[in-house]
């Protein structure tokens, strides 16, 4: 781990300060992305036929993640 922080401030050393706020923005996006990606993948492992939420049963469970 400790390399991949190494080769990152690397990286982000030579991006030039200009470009930091929109390479932040694309970052974080797929961050974002990755993070939605991870739990859809839980749901599908973990859901079965019968399992059967309304409207307000997602929007409470997402409020918690």
């Amino acid at each position: 781990m400790n390399l991949l922080r190494m080769r990152m401030h690397h990286l982000i050393e030579q991006i030039a300060d200009e470009d930091l706020q929109s390479v932040w923005e694309i970052v974080q996006s797929l961050h974002f992305d990755a993070y939605m990606v991870n739990a859809m993948e839980q749901v599908k492992r973990s859901q079965h036929p019968w399992d059967i939420l309304t409207h307000d049963e997602v929007v409470r469970l997402l409020m918690f993640l």
